[in-house]
């Protein structure tokens, strides 16, 4: 237990790590006072460029995979007799999520979680986030929604892991709760957008 709550922390803090107001910072700005006032990738891009954005969300997606791929090692390295290192990825994934959402240092106010939240299931189970990622792609070229495409992914990812995995009943089904929780994260931290989207006033993002 104690490995499992090493790992917790170490994730969380991991994911804390607040890339999109680093990224304001070193161009002269408060990110959280520009735009949406969210510090995710999108809005870093639309206040900053892409230069800045995309660099903040590689930074993102990598907070989740390496929690995950440094979890497993760990838990392989350690070889519990009691626990799978994939439950060590899965604690890592949710911690590191939770991290970049609510981080101390910002005094709980982060991004919305989808970079991390890929990032993390590329460690877990790359194919159901290449499918997750194509969903993604699709919604956002329909409708130029940021927030309605990133929302539509993570739906679809637990029914997508169920299918993938419902035969292995251990492993899926740690899986298919896990994505469940990544989903009503990221849908909690998009509530405001969900408001902005019933009232019409959800902002495109059209490229200049």
């Amino acid at each position: 237990m104690l490995t499992f709550a090493v790992i917790a922390i170490g994730s969380y803090l991991l994911g804390s790590i607040p890339g999109g107001y680093l990224a304001g910072q070193i161009a002269g700005i408060d990110i959280r006072q520009t735009g949406s006032g969210n510090t995710g990738a999108t809005n870093v891009t639309r206040a900053l460029g892409k230069r800045y954005g995309y660099s903040v969300f590689a930074m993102d997606f990598l907070k989740g995979f390496g929690a995950v791929k440094i979890s497993v090692l760990v838990a392989m390295r350690i070889r519990p007799e009691w626990s799978s290192p994939e439950l060590f990825g899965i604690v890592a994934a949710i911690s590191s999520v939770i991290g970049h959402s609510f981080p101390v240092w910002l005094k709980f106010r982060g991004g919305k979680g989808v970079a991390t939240s890929a990032g993390a299931l590329f460690g877990l189970m790359p194919s159901a986030a290449v499918i997750g990622a194509a969903i993604w792609i699709l919604i956002f070229w329909l409708t130029h929604y940021v927030s309605v495409a990133s929302i539509a992914a993570v739906i679809a990812l637990p029914p997508i892991i169920f299918v993938l995995t419902w035969l292995d009943q251990t492993r899926g089904k740690a899986l298919f709760y896990s994505s469940i929780f990544l989903a009503a994260v990221v849908i909690w931290r998009h509530r405001s957008n969900l408001s902005r989207l019933m009232r019409g006033k959800e902002p495109r993002f059209n490229r200049k």
